[in-house]
């Protein structure tokens, strides 16, 4: 340890060194300076732990000295020896952390007494920095990577669980004595655009600056250890093992923090308090829960349990799901009438809110309804062609995405809004579908109306058409109601009629011109169809 003496005579400052007892004290290089300013130099350059200083100087006034030294070296302990028994010199070494105030001629008990004095806080006070720098070593710089993936491996990985934690306490990142923890989940706001471009779009960045926040009150307090868990892309887990420690008012303190360095609070979602390592996983899965259970319609709860006693939001919701506005969904997107599907998309939110709870488990469960009512929809509607729909309209999901529904920034207008984009889409694509199928279907019974008289058959109509043949069945049993053989032999027996009323073609010839190349066949057809024989017809004709 380093001693700086300051006094402007030369006899006071070797009278000093020899009353103190330096080796006794463990000062091994003591510093003269015979001014405040030569003073501060020697502190800047040599950083002593240990100043003993007169107050009155021709260079820089004691008073300035003791001012920089508080200001800049805070560290240092200085000890003040002057000839002026002023009680505002006295005020003003205490209250700028002077270890004591000697007046001349010294004496060796009291400068004695003093040094021991400063040097014990020194050195108690440099082994709290040197354990503070070590922990936010630990905390922050100790193999990032390993660290997380040990810690993380605690929740996903019991059969690990003792081998981790022996590993993470050798590490020092947990302490040798924790047994017992309590786990808080920070779920960062995947939608939170303005965040993530702050941290030049980086979320690794966003991470790593959260997490040191988080981990800044943490080691302060030597409670606890925030970092990022492997098992999820957007969740930092913060792990509490100090028994004293209060996990509400810690995470308050680190919102604060939050709110001020980022101008965000977070919502943390808390599990009971257990033993280190097995209880974790279950702490976690309840924190989550906590979270997914979250009154988003609450802007002023920030710290989420699920407690003894607390209400389940499904109680609340009662039968309320979206089997409730299926059908009226449905109606609206056939309808493709805008005020039905505004009508609609209003009302399901608007429910939400008259409930007065609205979750972001629940809104997750109204999200995947929604999709598979979509893709229901396109196959009642579009049969095969409904998976070419579905990828079209997956496509245009980029511009109408669903809201996150762990949004800190939660509004039932945004839901009502994507509620509103997703049926327009779907009506719109069911629509131009329907319309191309007709089109399709208009082309086929011209194609055939053409070529009746040919050998048709419905794997050639689809290959001609890029369609399938279970496509055309399909429609032309929507459309007609009736399949496509049906619809062939009926349009070509038609034609015979008509050919029958000429009494110089025969039978055979008729059959052939219409599209039968057996006329046994074709009689069979045509009574099938007409109650009686080809001759029969013909002799009816002739009456």
């Amino acid at each position: 340890m380093r001693a700086l003496i300051v006094d402007d005579e030369a006899r006071v400052r070797k009278a000093v060194r020899l009353l103190v007892d330096w080796d006794v004290h463990g000062i091994d290089e003591i510093m003269e300076a015979g001014s405040g300013n030569e003073a501060m130099e020697l502190i800047r350059e040599s950083k002593p732990g240990l100043v003993i200083m007169d107050m009155m100087m021709a260079s820089g006034h004691g008073m300035e000295l003791m001012e920089w030294i508080s200001e800049f070296a805070g560290s240092i302990k200085f000890i003040v020896v002057s000839g002026h028994n002023d009680f505002d010199f006295v005020r003003n070494t205490v209250r700028h952390g002077g270890i004591d105030y000697i007046l001349k001629p010294i004496d060796a008990e009291a400068i004695n007494a003093a040094v021991h004095k400063a040097v014990t806080e020194w050195r108690e006070e440099e082994r709290e920095r040197i354990d503070m720098q070590r922990q936010n070593i630990q905390l922050n710089e100790f193999k990032p990577v390993y660290g997380e993936k040990l810690l993380s491996s605690l929740i996903d990985d019991q059969n690990a669980a003792e081998a981790s934690i022996r590993r993470l306490r050798n590490e020092g990142a947990v302490p040798m004595e924790a047994d017992t923890v309590q786990l808080a989940l920070l779920q960062l706001d995947a939608s939170d655009a303005l965040l993530i471009q702050r941290f030049g779009n980086d979320s690794e960045l966003m991470h790593f600056a959260i997490i040191n926040i988080c981990n800044e009150f943490l080691a302060k307090e030597r409670s606890g250890i925030a970092f990022k868990y492997w098992g999820a892309p957007w969740e930092i887990i913060i792990l509490a093992w100090e028994p004293a420690c209060d996990i509400q008012k810690l995470i308050s303190r680190i919102n604060e923090g939050l709110l001020h360095t980022l101008q965000r609070r977070m919502h943390f979602g808390i599990g009971p308090a257990g033993r280190l390592p097995h209880s974790l996983p279950a702490q976690y899965a309840e924190a989550k829960s906590a979270l997914a259970r979250r009154n988003l319609l609450r802007s002023d709860a920030y710290v989420h349990s699920l407690g003894a006693g607390s209400e389940d939001p499904a109680d609340r919701h009662g039968q309320f799901t979206f089997s409730s506005v299926r059908e009226e969904w449905k109606m609206a997107v056939l309808s493709g009438n805008d005020g039905q599907i505004s009508a609609a998309a209003q009302k399901w939110t608007g429910e939400l809110g008259r409930i007065g709870t609205v979750t972001p488990e629940q809104l997750q469960h109204w999200t995947s309804a929604a999709m598979q009512f979509r893709t229901q929809l396109l196959r009642e509607t579009l049969g095969d062609a409904s998976g070419n729909a579905l990828t079209v309209l997956e496509q245009s999901d980029r511009q109408n995405q669903p809201p996150f529904p762990g949004s800190y920034a939660f509004t039932l207008f945004a839901w009502r809004d994507w509620s509103y984009g997703l049926m327009t889409e779907l009506a719109r694509m069911i629509n131009e579908r329907q319309a191309k199928d007709k089109r399709t279907i208009d082309d086929i019974v011209k194609y055939v109306e053409q070529r009746y008289m040919d050998d048709l058959s419905l794997l050639d109509i689809a290959s001609t058409f890029f369609v399938s043949r279970e496509y055309i069945s399909r429609k032309f049993k929507q459309e007609f109601g009736i399949n496509f053989s049906d619809y062939l032999a009926t349009y070509r027996i038609g034609k015979a009629k008509q050919l029958m009323h000429n009494p110089h073609l025969k039978i055979a010839q008729v059959a052939e011109m219409v599209g039968f190349r057996d006329v046994k066949y074709f009689s069979k057809v045509f009574k099938k169809q007409e109650g009686m024989t080809p001759k029969d017809y013909r002799s009816k004709l002739e009456i």
